[in-house]
């Protein structure tokens, strides 16, 4: 997720949301900012690495890319449990701790994968994954706001999702070719070092967190009651399952539609990467003027790059054009929607990006299942379809109810 539901918590906190009220740091503590850096790059890492080594882990498995992608599926339908669900089970413990058990949840995760003999045995590494992502993300906001003097907080956030723009450039590119030189256990073990490097740097840097907020079901509930919010999690799910529709299954579309080699697929997902490091920043500009806008440009766009891969997928040249420019795309969704949802409910800012992680983790199980069945029928096209289908439905919902500038 990126940074815009948490910045604008301090907006929600300023009209009469529920904050922290005491305890604000005084002096800024940047190592400990940059161990949550890590902690994201190495979570972002792992739930998109079999994206790029999915034909190798479903022939090393024995089951079908369809039933391997279902490792995406599993990673995210527990993320959008745990990370409403974390908060409200650790309430009374340090926060230092439970983020410390949450990074050792992710080293026997990147462990058990890499050693995982069956499907059932990745689908149990890649539970573990999701636990440990949604929980991270559904503190991430309130950690930085303890860590940093209040002005700072931006900042901080901006310096802890670094680490989601690494793991976007690098994750796909350097899993495809570890997966091409050492096998795909290599890239799971190359994870696993830097979630033991992580875990070393937050056990020196993170102060003690007492816990400080008492998180119940009810604002969730009475969250889920607003129109504005209930739609602004419908456009979410709509186009965020129609993006990992597309990307979980891109790899069997380079290999089987477009026949390229693993060299140029690597090529090809760095292309991605950098596509959608870039992308952050342009979403970020799009969203400042209209979030609306930028969700709509992210979705129309991908739904034509998604449709060019339908019609011309076979090209070399297509392909890796549409798969950089979508990279670019996506880029425009994290603050977009994030911004979205916080000014429907700026009385409830934390409770509200709480949801829209459940939301974001529902939307990609949903694009894996989708994306699954349809490749294993009709094709690696499959996911594409999917993409177009979905992504199509959630521009016009976005573009007809989503937010709009206020008139003075």
């Amino acid at each position: 997720m990126s940074s815009a539901s948490c910045s604008n918590c301090l907006d929600a906190r300023a009209a009469g949301a529920p904050g922290p009220a005491t305890g604000v740091a005084t002096v800024a503590r940047w190592p400990a900012v940059a161990s949550l850096a890590l902690g994201v790059f190495g979570l972002v890492t792992a739930e998109f690495l079999p994206a790029s080594l999915l034909t190798a882990i479903a022939a090393d498995l024995g089951v079908s890319a369809g039933a391997a992608g279902q490792a995406v599926t599993a990673t995210a339908l527990v993320g959008a449990v745990a990370a409403p669900s974390i908060p409200l089970l650790t309430r009374r413990f340090d926060r230092r701790a439970v983020l410390l058990a949450l990074t050792t949840l992710l080293m026997i995760s990147n462990a058990l994968a890499a050693t995982a003999s069956s499907l059932a045995v990745l689908l149990v590494a890649r539970v573990m994954l999701g636990i440990a992502l949604g929980g991270f993300w559904s503190m991430a906001a309130a950690l930085a706001m303890r860590l940093v003097p209040e002005p700072l907080f931006a900042r901080a956030m901006s310096v802890i999702l670094t680490g989601v723009s690494v793991a976007t450039v690098c994750a796909a590119p350097i899993g495809a070719w570890m997966g091409d030189l050492w096998g795909w256990r290599s890239a799971f073990v190359a994870a696993g070092a830097a979630s033991v490097l992580t875990l070393v740097a937050q056990w020196f840097t993170l102060p003690a967190l007492p816990p400080r907020d008492n998180p119940n079901l009810r604002v969730l509930g009475e969250l889920i009651a607003r129109p504005g919010v209930r739609i602004a999690l419908l456009a979410v799910l709509l186009v965020i399952s129609g993006h990992f529709a597309g990307f979980t299954y891109i790899r069997p579309l380079m290999e089987d539609v477009t026949g390229l080699s693993v060299s140029a697929i690597s090529a090809i997902l760095l292309g991605y990467g950098i596509g959608g490091f870039f992308g952050n920043f342009a979403g970020g500009f799009i969203a400042e003027r209209s979030e609306r806008h930028a969700i709509v440009f992210g979705a129309a766009l991908i739904a034509a790059l998604a449709t060019s891969l339908l019609v011309a997928g076979s090209s070399a040249i297509v392909t890796a054009v549409a798969v950089a420019l979508w990279g670019f795309a996506f880029g425009a969704f994290p603050v977009g929607f994030q911004t979205w949802i916080v000014r429907a409910a700026p009385d409830q800012a934390e409770g509200a990006g709480g949801l829209l992680v459940a939301a974001f983790q529902i939307a990609i199980a949903s694009g894996a299942i989708g994306g699954g069945l349809l490749v294993d029928h009709i094709g690696a096209l499959g996911g594409p379809a999917f993409a177009v289908t979905t992504l199509a439905l959630g521009t016009l919902l976005t573009l007809r109810y989503g937010p709009r500038p206020a008139r003075h």
